[in-house]
């Protein structure tokens, strides 16, 4: 549980820092994407910021406000962000599979995790009770065996009375 609880915390955080470096920074006067247009995909993509349109040979600043860029900006399959081999759509549709796979994963370990442990406290539980019944039905059968012995005894040697509370008399 204490490793599942470590791993969470790690997806949580990993997360959230890919989280601010993707949708966290904003652009600096110095860093303008407009300038690098008309150049190459490479030199517009070495500012992280930058959005690189292969139609229109453009660099231009990625629309932060949006979470993805309208098709007037770019048109998503012209786009490029990060790399330039691979189309923004292609990057946003890998990205989203791999996210969705990852998280699957979590739930999955998590309800087997519970899971496992639920049934193995229900079967733990479970056993314990029987085996408590088990010695519970010996005892009876040795109690019940020793008053049958008891009774012989009494019965041997003629100690056997009507009251069993009135005390034993010499005679």
């Amino acid at each position: 549980m204490i490793q599942t609880r470590t791993f969470l915390l790690f997806t949580f955080v990993f997360l959230a820092c890919c989280f601010v470096i993707v949708f966290g920074q904003t652009t600096s006067p110095e860093t303008n994407c407009t300038i690098k247009s008309n150049t190459t995909c490479e030199e517009c993509l070495e500012i992280v910021s930058c959005l690189w349109c292969i139609s229109s040979q453009k660099c231009i600043d990625y629309p932060v406000k949006s979470i993805l860029p309208s098709h007037s900006v770019c048109p998503l399959s012209e786009a490029r962000w990060g790399v330039c081999w691979m189309n923004f759509q292609t990057l946003i549709i890998t990205i989203s599979v791999i996210a969705g796979v990852i998280i699957i994963a979590i739930f999955v370990c998590c309800f087997r995790c519970c899971k496992c442990e639920n049934i193995g406290s229900k079967r733990s539980d479970e056993r314990m009770e029987r085996q408590a019944h088990l010695r519970k039905f010996r005892q009876e059968e040795r109690k019940a065996e020793m008053r049958q012995r008891h009774e012989e005894m009494r019965l041997k040697y003629g100690l056997q009375k009507d009251n069993p509370y009135s005390r034993f008399e010499n005679s």
